[in-house]
Protein backbone atom coordinates (compact mmCIF):
# COMPACT_ATOMS: atom_id res chain seq x y z
CA UNK A 1 0.00 0.00 0.00
CA UNK A 2 1.46 3.60 -0.88
CA UNK A 3 1.75 5.67 1.71
CA UNK A 4 -0.80 8.54 -0.39
CA UNK A 5 -3.25 5.74 -0.38
CA UNK A 6 -2.96 4.67 3.31
CA UNK A 7 -3.01 8.99 4.83
CA UNK A 8 -6.19 8.89 2.61
CA UNK A 9 -8.23 5.94 3.61
CA UNK A 10 -7.47 6.71 7.49
CA UNK A 11 -8.38 10.18 6.70
CA UNK A 12 -11.90 9.21 5.42
CA UNK A 13 -12.81 6.51 7.60
CA UNK A 14 -12.15 8.89 10.27
CA UNK A 15 -14.40 11.53 8.75
CA UNK A 16 -17.07 9.13 8.22
CA UNK A 17 -16.73 7.68 11.72
CA UNK A 18 -15.90 10.58 14.10
CA UNK A 19 -16.86 13.92 11.62
CA UNK A 20 -19.88 16.58 12.69
CA UNK A 21 -22.61 16.88 9.73
CA UNK A 22 -23.97 20.26 8.67
CA UNK A 23 -27.38 18.71 7.81
CA UNK A 24 -30.10 21.32 8.86
CA UNK A 25 -27.66 24.21 8.67
CA UNK A 26 -27.53 27.67 6.71
CA UNK A 27 -24.50 26.68 4.19
CA UNK A 28 -23.00 28.40 1.57
CA UNK A 29 -22.70 25.70 -1.00
CA UNK A 30 -25.47 24.04 -3.11
CA UNK A 31 -25.90 21.68 -5.84
CA UNK A 32 -26.75 22.74 -9.77
CA UNK A 33 -30.06 21.61 -8.58
CA UNK A 34 -30.17 24.25 -6.09
CA UNK A 35 -30.31 21.91 -3.12
CA UNK A 36 -27.76 22.83 -0.51
CA UNK A 37 -24.58 20.57 0.03
CA UNK A 38 -24.69 19.74 3.19
CA UNK A 39 -20.97 17.83 4.64
CA UNK A 40 -19.54 15.48 6.80
CA UNK A 41 -16.15 17.30 8.35
CA UNK A 42 -13.85 17.38 10.61
CA UNK A 43 -11.53 20.27 11.95
CA UNK A 44 -7.51 20.33 11.62
CA UNK A 45 -7.02 17.78 9.64
CA UNK A 46 -3.05 17.10 9.71
CA UNK A 47 -1.22 14.58 7.17
CA UNK A 48 2.28 14.17 6.64
CA UNK A 49 4.40 13.09 3.27
CA UNK A 50 7.54 11.94 3.20
CA UNK A 51 8.69 13.26 -0.35
CA UNK A 52 12.26 11.14 0.24
CA UNK A 53 10.90 8.28 0.56
CA UNK A 54 8.03 8.24 -2.28
CA UNK A 55 5.64 10.73 -4.11
CA UNK A 56 2.28 10.61 -2.35
CA UNK A 57 -0.29 9.85 -5.83
CA UNK A 58 -3.50 7.94 -4.85
CA UNK A 59 -3.66 4.78 -6.53
CA UNK A 60 -7.04 3.53 -5.51
CA UNK A 61 -8.00 5.96 -8.65
CA UNK A 62 -6.27 7.64 -10.99
CA UNK A 63 -4.89 11.42 -10.30
CA UNK A 64 -4.13 13.38 -13.57
CA UNK A 65 -0.42 14.30 -12.59
CA UNK A 66 -0.01 16.64 -15.70
CA UNK A 67 -3.36 18.54 -15.16
CA UNK A 68 -2.61 19.07 -11.69
CA UNK A 69 1.34 20.24 -12.52
CA UNK A 70 -0.23 22.41 -14.91
CA UNK A 71 -2.96 24.29 -12.79
CA UNK A 72 -0.09 24.25 -10.14
CA UNK A 73 2.54 26.09 -13.05
CA UNK A 74 -0.78 28.79 -13.36
CA UNK A 75 -0.66 30.23 -10.04
CA UNK A 76 2.96 29.80 -9.27
CA UNK A 77 5.05 30.05 -12.49
CA UNK A 78 2.35 32.04 -15.16
CA UNK A 79 1.00 33.58 -11.79
CA UNK A 80 -2.42 33.97 -14.17
CA UNK A 81 -6.20 34.72 -13.32
CA UNK A 82 -7.25 33.79 -16.63
CA UNK A 83 -8.43 30.23 -17.43
CA UNK A 84 -7.77 30.76 -21.12
CA UNK A 85 -3.99 30.31 -19.92
CA UNK A 86 -4.97 27.17 -17.98
CA UNK A 87 -4.97 23.66 -20.01
CA UNK A 88 -7.98 22.32 -17.88
CA UNK A 89 -11.57 23.41 -17.50
CA UNK A 90 -11.63 23.50 -13.81
CA UNK A 91 -12.14 26.96 -13.18
CA UNK A 92 -14.72 27.84 -16.06
CA UNK A 93 -17.54 28.18 -12.97
CA UNK A 94 -16.50 30.95 -11.26
CA UNK A 95 -15.04 32.86 -14.61
CA UNK A 96 -16.22 35.82 -15.53
CA UNK A 97 -17.06 36.68 -19.57
CA UNK A 98 -12.90 37.49 -20.18
CA UNK A 99 -12.24 34.50 -18.55
CA UNK A 100 -10.96 36.58 -15.25
CA UNK A 101 -11.44 34.81 -11.62
CA UNK A 102 -10.80 38.23 -10.03
CA UNK A 103 -7.61 39.11 -7.69
CA UNK A 104 -7.72 35.54 -7.08
CA UNK A 105 -5.02 32.53 -6.67
CA UNK A 106 -2.13 33.88 -9.55
CA UNK A 107 -3.06 37.50 -9.57
CA UNK A 108 -1.76 37.41 -5.78
CA UNK A 109 1.60 35.66 -6.80
CA UNK A 110 2.30 38.50 -9.76
CA UNK A 111 1.99 41.25 -7.01
CA UNK A 112 5.47 43.08 -6.53
CA UNK A 113 6.36 43.77 -2.85
CA UNK A 114 8.96 45.68 -1.76
CA UNK A 115 12.41 44.16 0.44
CA UNK A 116 15.09 45.54 1.38
CA UNK A 117 16.45 43.77 -1.14
CA UNK A 118 14.46 45.20 -4.01
CA UNK A 119 10.94 44.57 -5.35
CA UNK A 120 10.16 41.05 -5.61
CA UNK A 121 6.81 39.06 -6.04
CA UNK A 122 6.28 36.31 -3.62
CA UNK A 123 7.45 33.05 -5.66
CA UNK A 124 10.71 35.39 -6.53
CA UNK A 125 10.93 35.96 -3.15
CA UNK A 126 10.50 32.17 -1.74
CA UNK A 127 13.44 31.55 -4.71
CA UNK A 128 15.68 34.27 -3.71
CA UNK A 129 15.64 33.39 0.01
CA UNK A 130 16.01 29.57 -0.50
CA UNK A 131 18.88 30.37 -2.67
CA UNK A 132 20.57 33.11 -0.44
CA UNK A 133 19.16 32.69 2.87
CA UNK A 134 17.72 29.04 3.39
CA UNK A 135 17.26 28.50 7.17
CA UNK A 136 15.27 31.72 7.37
CA UNK A 137 12.08 30.92 9.22
CA UNK A 138 10.09 33.70 6.94
CA UNK A 139 9.98 32.11 3.81
CA UNK A 140 6.60 32.12 3.34
CA UNK A 141 3.82 32.69 0.55
CA UNK A 142 0.01 33.66 1.31
CA UNK A 143 -2.58 34.72 -1.18
CA UNK A 144 -5.26 35.31 1.81
CA UNK A 145 -5.05 39.07 1.06
CA UNK A 146 -8.72 40.56 2.49
CA UNK A 147 -8.23 43.67 1.29
CA UNK A 148 -9.18 42.00 -2.22
CA UNK A 149 -11.61 39.41 -1.34
CA UNK A 150 -14.36 40.99 -2.64
CA UNK A 151 -12.93 40.93 -5.98
CA UNK A 152 -12.04 37.07 -6.17
CA UNK A 153 -14.22 35.23 -7.53
CA UNK A 154 -13.82 32.15 -5.50
CA UNK A 155 -11.87 32.79 -1.87
CA UNK A 156 -8.82 31.07 -1.73
CA UNK A 157 -8.82 27.23 -0.49
CA UNK A 158 -5.02 26.10 -0.51
CA UNK A 159 -3.43 29.84 0.78
CA UNK A 160 -0.50 29.56 1.83
CA UNK A 161 2.99 27.59 1.86
CA UNK A 162 5.88 27.60 4.32
CA UNK A 163 8.94 26.45 3.50
CA UNK A 164 11.99 24.82 5.59
CA UNK A 165 15.01 23.75 5.13
CA UNK A 166 17.02 21.51 6.74
CA UNK A 167 20.06 19.71 7.32
CA UNK A 168 20.99 16.61 8.58
CA UNK A 169 24.24 15.81 9.95
CA UNK A 170 27.38 14.71 8.13
CA UNK A 171 25.67 15.76 4.57
CA UNK A 172 25.89 19.00 2.86
CA UNK A 173 23.24 18.89 0.69
CA UNK A 174 20.09 20.98 2.67
CA UNK A 175 16.94 19.38 2.39
CA UNK A 176 13.75 21.05 1.76
CA UNK A 177 10.07 21.34 3.72
CA UNK A 178 6.78 22.48 3.37
CA UNK A 179 3.71 23.12 4.70
CA UNK A 180 0.43 23.68 2.92
CA UNK A 181 -1.88 25.49 4.13
CA UNK A 182 -5.85 24.89 3.53
CA UNK A 183 -9.14 26.57 5.09
CA UNK A 184 -11.52 24.48 3.49
CA UNK A 185 -11.51 21.18 1.31
CA UNK A 186 -13.70 19.01 -0.83
CA UNK A 187 -12.07 15.57 -0.11
CA UNK A 188 -13.35 13.58 -3.10
CA UNK A 189 -12.74 15.83 -5.80
CA UNK A 190 -9.41 18.12 -4.52
CA UNK A 191 -7.38 15.96 -1.69
CA UNK A 192 -4.92 14.70 -3.87
CA UNK A 193 -4.91 17.00 -6.37
CA UNK A 194 -3.73 19.49 -4.41
CA UNK A 195 -1.41 17.10 -2.71
CA UNK A 196 0.65 16.34 -6.00
CA UNK A 197 0.41 19.66 -7.58
CA UNK A 198 2.59 21.21 -4.14
CA UNK A 199 4.81 18.14 -3.72
CA UNK A 200 5.73 18.79 -7.41
CA UNK A 201 6.00 22.65 -6.39
CA UNK A 202 8.37 21.07 -3.43
CA UNK A 203 10.68 18.59 -6.19
CA UNK A 204 10.97 21.49 -9.01
CA UNK A 205 11.49 24.18 -6.50
CA UNK A 206 14.37 22.02 -4.52
CA UNK A 207 16.03 21.17 -8.16
CA UNK A 208 16.12 24.65 -8.79
CA UNK A 209 17.56 25.66 -5.31
CA UNK A 210 20.08 22.29 -5.54
CA UNK A 211 18.48 20.83 -2.69
CA UNK A 212 16.76 17.52 -1.55
CA UNK A 213 13.44 17.16 -1.09
CA UNK A 214 11.52 16.56 2.79
CA UNK A 215 8.13 16.67 4.11
CA UNK A 216 5.01 17.82 2.93
CA UNK A 217 3.04 18.37 5.64
CA UNK A 218 -0.38 19.40 4.62
CA UNK A 219 -2.89 21.32 7.08
CA UNK A 220 -6.56 21.22 6.70
CA UNK A 221 -8.97 23.82 8.56
CA UNK A 222 -12.38 21.90 7.24
CA UNK A 223 -11.66 18.96 5.57
CA UNK A 224 -15.29 17.66 4.51
CA UNK A 225 -17.20 14.93 2.42
CA UNK A 226 -20.08 15.85 0.91
CA UNK A 227 -23.18 14.50 1.10
CA UNK A 228 -23.37 13.15 -2.44
CA UNK A 229 -19.87 12.20 -2.43
CA UNK A 230 -20.48 9.56 1.19
CA UNK A 231 -21.11 6.42 -1.18
CA UNK A 232 -18.25 7.14 -3.63
CA UNK A 233 -15.63 7.79 -0.79
CA UNK A 234 -17.00 4.34 0.86
CA UNK A 235 -16.58 2.82 -2.37
CA UNK A 236 -13.29 4.19 -3.08
CA UNK A 237 -11.75 3.38 -0.03
CA UNK A 238 -12.17 -0.44 -0.07
CA UNK A 239 -10.55 -0.66 -2.93
CA UNK A 240 -7.26 -2.43 -2.90
CA UNK A 241 -4.46 0.02 -3.28
CA UNK A 242 -1.11 -0.52 -5.03
CA UNK A 243 2.65 0.10 -4.76
CA UNK A 244 3.56 4.03 -5.13
CA UNK A 245 5.18 4.79 -8.65
CA UNK A 246 8.54 6.07 -9.23
CA UNK A 247 8.35 10.27 -9.06
CA UNK A 248 10.82 11.56 -12.12
CA UNK A 249 11.37 15.25 -12.87
CA UNK A 250 13.49 16.84 -15.71
CA UNK A 251 16.87 17.16 -14.32
CA UNK A 252 17.89 19.36 -16.64
CA UNK A 253 15.78 21.96 -15.56
CA UNK A 254 17.30 24.26 -13.44
CA UNK A 255 15.36 27.62 -13.59
CA UNK A 256 11.49 27.05 -12.17
CA UNK A 257 10.06 29.18 -14.90
CA UNK A 258 11.33 26.44 -17.48
CA UNK A 259 9.16 24.15 -15.90
CA UNK A 260 6.53 22.93 -18.20
CA UNK A 261 3.80 20.19 -17.43
CA UNK A 262 5.74 17.71 -19.75
CA UNK A 263 8.71 17.70 -17.16
CA UNK A 264 7.12 15.37 -14.98
CA UNK A 265 6.91 11.64 -15.61
CA UNK A 266 5.22 8.46 -13.57
CA UNK A 267 7.31 5.17 -14.04
CA UNK A 268 4.91 1.77 -12.76
CA UNK A 269 1.75 3.94 -12.21
CA UNK A 270 -1.26 1.49 -11.75
CA UNK A 271 -4.30 2.61 -10.46
CA UNK A 272 -7.92 1.52 -9.75
CA UNK A 273 -10.93 2.54 -12.15
CA UNK A 274 -11.71 6.19 -12.33
CA UNK A 275 -14.87 7.83 -10.77
CA UNK A 276 -16.44 9.72 -13.62
CA UNK A 277 -18.86 12.64 -13.26
CA UNK A 278 -18.04 13.49 -9.71
CA UNK A 279 -21.21 15.85 -8.56
CA UNK A 280 -19.30 19.34 -7.37
CA UNK A 281 -20.89 21.56 -5.26
CA UNK A 282 -21.24 25.21 -6.17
Amino acid sequence: MSQADRIFIDMCRDILENGTSTEGEKVRPHWEDGTPAYTIKKFGVVNRYDLSKEFPILTLRKTGIKSATDEMLWIWQKKSNNIHDLGSHIWDEWADENGSIGKAYGYQMSVKHQYKEGMMDQVDRVIYDLKNNPFSRRIMTNIYVHQDLHEMNLYPCAYSMTFNVTQKKGEDKLILNAILNQRSQDVLAANNWNVVQYSVLVHMLAQVCDMQVGELVHVIADAHIYDRHIPLIRELIQREPKAAPTFRLNPDVHDFYAFTPEDVKLENYEFGPQIKDIPIAI
